[in-house]
């Protein structure tokens, strides 16, 4: 049956509907809070901050993560800062500048009233965070510091030195542990969701593997919370942490979850450049080097003179000259393939030629190594530990990596997936970004739907289901789902093929860097459908899982994802395919402008590409959503 896409998006003024919503909306009564029990999968900024909010309402939750602390959660690694639009530092910011940025910086494809929604939210998270003792750097009067990103020309992005993620995870969790401390919340450490329940059309719990003893488990909820991340380690070499997986957004596709803009992937231009091809991860330096820090190329191809011997007059400072406004601030996805057409170029730098150069010798010489210590001395201590280089004495060397995923489960105003009683939230949805998410605003996303909107927006669909008990465990539902999950997860130990699963993996990541990674072109994309298919045929036939199921298995944990991101891959590539446009972080060679900057084509593209599983990965339905600019104007970007 065909998905119809209702955003829900309330009706009047633009900078009124969230408020106007909230009184809309039907309410829950504190006593009848704790009849309902939600169950929340993942434990990052999204997930912990929904889990406790719920909690401290006084919902019943379970809360799922598959590592042995909710601490460990990737949003750790968000380190630059987190956007709000407090304009402390005077220069102009408002919250509908920082609406306005995001759409232009998303390239014109997202939901207005989403975006703007966000940027009010951005005031509360930032007292959220301080009240909970969030160390935020602050100026010598005391008041709360800020920082430049890339995509603003105002200084918007509060940070923690180079560890924002993580100490705005310490707040979170510190909210979920004292919920768990008080029995609201119950938490399930070392446990994966493998498969989603749905029952009657709607989300009723989810199936789940003890990573430690294998056990399989069914829980069920009055409504089930997504909140697991994104999917860029489909490249297999990304920026996200190895075991970041889309197993649970995929599962709950195949389900009959609509999957929204799965070609919209971000590549970030602050990574360190891979040192050889046998290489499992990437690191990502923080953008917010790029506020002090200067990137550039030798002049003369092929010029490889140790950089401090390499005259200025011999540089070229290739952001600043190409986009003046905002020179080493531009947003990701221009500068990423800035870097990109440097190298190929020929004006690479390393060992490999495979990087260019981000300098702060002019930042130290104006500033003072100490200040510059202050602000980012952790990231050049994690830099000069990975390639043995001390940036305080010789450039950093960087390239563009796989980072964040704009794409995701398609959802409502109130993060309501197609799947009634299903929700999305932080980078597991589609929401807030377009084509390209703008620096520190994933961190602002994650919280603003975890603290602020899911909390609202849950109790409008539980209202209906007051006094319903959640569906039972052995209801035959469960039983369905369990069996196939049993079945995906032997058969993975049965098929004693030849090949580990990480060779599956790389090879996978190879065709989707190649053919729809930083640049796609339709020729290549028609290469990549005939060949993902074909080694995903390969995979089943051919995988050798060692160990058992009753067991700590992580080749059995991989075999999984990797399997998922066969199918999810193949969508991207279709996603690609069909957007015969070049939009933000999706850039289709035969659409660019003379410059070679993205060409957006209005007309034909200006919607959201929702794709629905028909049962066959190479074959989904597409459904649009279209968008609708009522407050801001269609433009070509322009960061020059």
């Amino acid at each position: 049956m065909t998905i119809n896409l209702d955003p829900r998006v309330p009706a009047g003024p633009l900078a009124d509907k969230w408020e106007n919503h909230k009184f809309s909306m039907r309410l829950v009564n504190p006593a009848n809070k704790r009849k309902f029990k939600i169950i929340v999968v993942g434990t990052g900024l999204a997930g912990a901050s929904a889990a406790a909010s719920l909690g401290e309402l006084g919902y019943e939750v379970e809360v799922f993560t598959f590592h042995d602390s909710p601490r460990r959660a990737h949003s750790i690694a968000a380190q630059g800062g987190i956007n709000a639009a407090k304009n402390y530092h005077n220069d102009g910011d408002s919250v509908y500048r920082l609406f306005y940025d995001t759409i232009k910086g998303g390239d014109y494809r997202s939901r207005e009233a989403n975006v703007h929604r966000l940027a009010e939210l951005s005031l509360n998270i930032i007292d959220q965070a301080t009240a909970q003792g969030v160390p935020f750097a602050r100026e010598y009067g005391g008041l709360l510091d800020n920082r430049s990103f890339g995509g603003a020309q105002v200084s918007r992005t509060f940070y923690a030195r180079g560890q924002t993620g993580q100490q705005l995870l310490l707040g979170a969790y510190q909210a979920l542990m004292r919920q768990v401390d008080r029995g609201s919340v119950k938490l399930h450490t070392r446990t994966e969701m493998l498969d989603l329940v749905v029952k009657d059309g709607r989300a009723v719990g989810i199936v789940t593997r003890d990573l430690v003893n294998g056990a399989i488990s069914r829980h069920s909820g009055h409504a089930v919370v997504l909140a697991t991340g994104g999917y860029a380690n489909v490249f297999f070499l990304s920026t996200n942490a190895k075991a970041s997986n889309a197993t649970a957004i995929w599962r709950a596709h195949r389900r009959g979850a609509a999957f929204a803009n799965p070609a919209f992937t971000q590549i970030h231009p602050t990574c360190i450049p891979a040192s050889d091809e046998f290489q499992s991860k990437l690191t990502l330096m923080s953008e917010s080097l790029r506020n002090d820090g200067r990137i550039w190329v030798p002049k003369r191809a092929g010029d490889n003179r140790p950089p401090n011997d390499i005259p200025m007059a011999e540089r070229d400072y290739f952001l600043e000259r190409m986009y003046p406004a905002f020179g080493n601030l531009v947003p990701r996805d221009v500068a990423s393939r800035a870097a990109k057409r440097m190298v190929d170029a020929g004006h690479g730098v390393g060992p490999l030629q495979n990087g260019v150069y981000l300098d702060f010798a002019n930042a130290i010489d104006r500033l003072g190594r100490n200040t510059i210590a202050e602000r980012y001395d952790n990231l050049f201590q994690m830099y000069e530990r990975i390639t043995d280089e001390d940036p305080y004495q010789v450039p950093m060397r960087i390239y563009p990596a796989p980072h964040y995923t704009m794409g995701g489960l398609w959802v409502d105003y109130n993060l309501m997936t197609t799947i009634p009683g299903l929700y999305a939230l932080g980078e597991a949805n589609f929401s807030d970004h377009g084509a390209n998410r703008l620096g520190a605003s994933a961190l602002m996303q994650g919280l603003a739907d975890g603290y602020f909107v899911l909390p609202y927006t849950i109790g409008d669909y539980l209202a209906e289901y007051l006094n319903t008990d959640p569906v039972p465990t052995s209801h035959e539902a469960f039983g369905e789902v369990e069996a196939g999950v049993r079945e995906r997860v032997s058969g993975y130990l049965n098929t004693n093929g030849t090949r580990t699963v990480d060779w599956f993996h790389r090879e996978l990541g190879k065709i989707m860097l190649e053919h729809c990674g930083m640049a796609r072109t339709e020729s290549g994309l028609d290469k990549a459908l005939a060949e993902i298919p074909a080694l995903h045929e390969e995979f089943k036939a051919d995988v050798r899982v060692l160990g058992e199921s009753e067991s700590f298995n992580q080749s059995l944990e991989r075999a999984g994802r990797v399997d998922d991101f066969f199918e999810l891959a193949q969508v991207m590539c279709l996603d690609a395919k069909n957007r015969e446009e070049s939009c933000g972080g999706h850039f289709r060679e035969e659409y660019q402008t003379p410059e070679g900057e993205a060409l957006r084509r209005d007309n034909e593209f200006a919607y959201v590409a929702a794709w629905d599983w028909t049962g066959d990965p190479g074959s989904p339905e597409l459904i649009k959503e279209p968008l609708e600019f009522e407050n801001v104007k269609l433009s070509t970007r322009s960061y020059k």
